[in-house]
């Protein structure tokens, strides 16, 4: 396929309705890529953490490698290495595509998703040293079967094993785990994010700067909306690689440094865009007794659903072209976790994802395409209508 079909250089009007380039990879080649890149940053570990890459995801992974002792400092990059030749992103190149030289830490990094986090535990078992310990973080398994074979093969080669998370678990999961010889610390989801449960399991004597982290990246990603500086934290670790941001908040906390800052700066003109479209493409429908937005894009889903809620959506939906959705509630609708559940996903009750098992080739995603997402709007609807009357029914039964 011509890259200049799908890369970043495409007006705003299109690349709001269409999937970033990585969706067009084959999961064959991304597989290779990580399976390579995991047998390279685990040589020579002492320490294998698998770990979302959002903002309380690194979090995690920074403390743990404060607490480890395996500190990098970053160095403060010229100007120039802040932008393209011609003042603008680099473009996509072939030569992106190949396996990057790993950063040795003693703390290894394995970024995962709820979607691929077996994978990165069968990495463990296949290329980590023998007597290595292993951490999980801020990932949560639906069903104990999508990863019991990987775990398990993981814990023969680990010493000792922890999972840190905040997520609603399943009790059966949250049993089987533990059985399988895991110390499992779940948070509480409303008052805890995982860089939290990191902050108070570890044994550890942290400065004030990295419990602040922890504050801040859970003013964010429990949408508390109270400090400012959450939304720069979950911006970067959004836009720039993961290594970078993870050594980035070791070192300076929630109080991001002046390049980072600029950095945000320019990268948010082309959020704000994008945030404007999506919102503008919203409609509301009633629930039961709920108002729920709903809209399409690739965007920013938080500010989205925020702007939804301020027009009086209880909930809101971002269908994302990728096929993804994101669920966001409000203090009147806090039960998105179980709508999320009905759809293959899962989270929080008021901030929940999904992915719809419903696309089955690429006729599919041309359709999602140019209807907007229309497939996967009215299935998400029909599962908020599950879940609202199931309350309604609870209610009458009180």
């Amino acid at each position: 396929m011509d890259a200049e079909l799908i890369d970043h250089e495409l007006p705003l009007s299109r690349k709001s309705v269409l999937p970033g380039t990585g969706f067009f990879y084959p999961d064959s080649l991304e597989e290779d890529l990580a399976a390579e890149r995991a047998k390279e940053t685990l040589e020579g570990a002492k320490v294998a953490v698998v770990a979302d890459t959002d903002a309380d995801g690194l979090a995690c992974v920074a403390l743990l490698r404060e607490a480890h002792d395996d500190v990098q400092h970053v160095p403060e990059p010229e100007a120039d290495e802040l932008e393209g030749d011609d003042g603008t992103e680099p473009t996509l190149e072939a030569d992106d595509l190949e396996v990057p030289e790993p950063t040795p830490h003693r703390v290894a990094l394995l970024p995962a998703s709820p979607h691929n986090l077996e994978d990165q535990l069968a990495h463990v078992a296949e290329f980590a040293d023998d007597g290595i310990d292993l951490y999980v973080c801020d990932l949560c398994p639906d069903r104990y079967e999508y990863v019991d074979e990987e775990l398990e093969a993981a814990l023969e080669v680990a010493d000792d094993a922890a999972w840190y998370d905040h997520h609603q678990w399943d009790e059966e999961v949250a049993t089987a785990v533990r059985e399988a010889g895991v110390d499992l610390e779940v948070g509480d989801s409303e008052e805890e994010c995982s860089a939290d449960v990191v902050y108070r399991e570890l044994e550890y004597d942290f400065e004030p700067k990295h419990e602040e982290l922890a504050t801040v990246t859970r003013d964010h990603d429990l949408w508390l909306r109270e400090d400012p500086r959450s939304d720069d934290l979950a911006d970067y670790a959004y836009w720039t690689d993961s290594a970078e941001y993870t050594e980035v908040v070791r070192e300076y906390g929630a109080d991001l440094p002046e390049w980072v800052e600029e950095y945000i700066a320019e990268k948010r003109i082309e959020k704000e865009a994008l945030i404007e479209r999506a919102a503008a493409r919203a409609e509301y429908r009633e629930v039961g007794g709920y108002t729920v937005g709903v809209t399409y894009g690739r965007c920013s889903q938080n500010e989205v659903a925020e702007a939804m809620r301020e027009e009086g959506a209880d909930a809101s939906v971002v269908v994302k072209p990728a096929g993804s959705a994101s669920i966001r509630g409000t203090d009147e609708f806090d039960r998105c976790h179980e709508v999320a559940g009905l759809v293959n996903g899962g989270g929080h009750p008021k901030a929940a994802g999904c992915k719809p098992d419903i696309y089955d080739d690429m006729l599919d995603y041309a359709n999602h395409w140019t209807t907007r997402g229309a497939v996967t709007k009215q299935v998400i609807l029909d599962a908020f209508n599950e879940v609202v009357a199931d309350e309604d029914q609870e209610q009458d039964e009180e």
